[in-house]
């Protein structure tokens, strides 16, 4: 675990002077971030820790921060929630879906610290959560796709079956749908956040078959790695800009910016003004941006992706509003019909189009 020295309480305190910060800010808030891939990873965890630098950076010596990377799933994850409470961690921040559980183990074991899980959605008095709307950054690549794809075949790298991919998978499909109705989607599941030979071989397996344009829910560099093997296979940066990739195959991306939220939250705690509460937010708060679309997607079509960036970002358009029907062929939603925040965070199905099955 590596940590930010200590400074003296002097400099502590002339800081928080600055910040306006109360006078018990003297002694620099402790602030833990578990990391459920390495901060190298290029993608989301390496996104989540230039987070953790930015509070750094905003409150100098009134903070310091800590953080443990690679963390698995389960039991492990809970005792590194403990250790960072004992430590004297006064907020913690679990930055994957599969640490909820032991999030909410560690919180109820230390109910004088403040923990924020992200992407769950179990709570308590001493426990936040938030999370993005990716499906938004998916619907605008799933556009791009849709208009660039030559074989009509695109692709979606898939980490786990949980409705956060399961939106996504949706989103990008209905968008390259709407412009080009001959696309078809293939989903190779790779049961994984963060597993660089398991997304390249997703990758190959998907441009053996003649996918040429692939989008991931998984965290490495490793799919575009691969795609730049094959000249014409293009896809996009997943969490961070993965911007060594550009200007192709890696060609836009969906950067998670969480920044302003782990700055508010932290602000708030030093405030004295922290509350358990569940955030949720998207382009229009500034937490999904896309990343710079390079001169390999045609002007035409970056024209129509940035018109749909600032339609989303000024709340005229929702990217799951019907008439959308589900695989079965079900309605979802009817003509005009907006899905819910419900809707969106338990949805199980995949939409009219898409061949397969979800796993269980």
């Amino acid at each position: 675990m590596k940590r930010r020295t200590l400074l003296a309480s002097g400099a502590a305190a002339a800081t928080a002077a600055a910040l306006g910060l109360p006078a018990r800010a003297q002694s620099p808030l402790k602030v833990g971030f578990v990391y459920v891939g390495p901060i190298g990873d290029g993608g989301w965890t390496f996104q989540h820790d230039q987070g953790r630098l930015a509070v750094e950076a905003q409150f100098g010596d009134a903070v310091e921060t800590v953080y443990q990377e690679s963390v698995p799933e389960g039991a492990d994850a809970e005792r590194v929630m403990a250790q960072m409470a004992l430590s004297g961690c006064g907020l913690i921040f679990t930055t994957s879906f599969g640490f909820m559980d032991a999030t909410v183990a560690a919180a109820e074991k230390f109910p004088d610290v403040k923990f924020e899980h992200a992407t769950g959605y179990k709570r308590a008095a001493n426990l936040a959560t938030y999370d993005a709307r990716f499906y938004e950054g998916r619907a605008v690549i799933g556009h791009i796709a849709g208009r660039m794809t030559k074989t009509n075949k695109i692709g979606y790298i898939a980490s786990f079956p949980i409705p956060e991919v399961i939106q996504g998978i949706n989103s990008f499909f209905l968008h390259a749908q709407k412009v080009n109705p001959e696309v078809e989607l293939v989903v190779i599941w790779a049961y994984t956040w963060f597993d660089p030979a398991k997304e390249a071989d997703a990758a190959k397996a998907m441009i053996e078959q003649g996918v040429d344009v692939i989008a991931q829910h998984t965290d490495s560099t490793a799919p575009l790695a691969e795609m730049a093997k094959t000249p014409g296979v293009i896809g996009f940066g997943q969490a961070s800009d993965m911007a060594e990739y550009k200007p192709s195959p890696r060609v836009a991306s969906i950067i998670d910016e969480w920044s302003p939220y782990y700055i508010k939250r932290v602000q708030a705690v030093l405030e004295g003004t922290w509350e358990s509460t569940h955030s949720w937010g998207g382009m229009t708060e500034g937490e999904v941006v896309i990343g710079e679309m390079t001169d390999a997607i045609p002007e035409e079509i970056r024209a129509e992706a940035q018109g749909m960036i600032d339609a989303i970002t000024a709340g005229t358009y929702h990217p799951f509003t019907g008439p959308i029907a589900k695989q079965d062929g079900s309605v979802f939603l009817a003509e005009g019909e907006v899905a819910t925040d419900e809707q969106l965070v338990t949805m199980n199905f995949y939409v009219q189009g898409i061949t397969g099955d979800i796993p269980s």
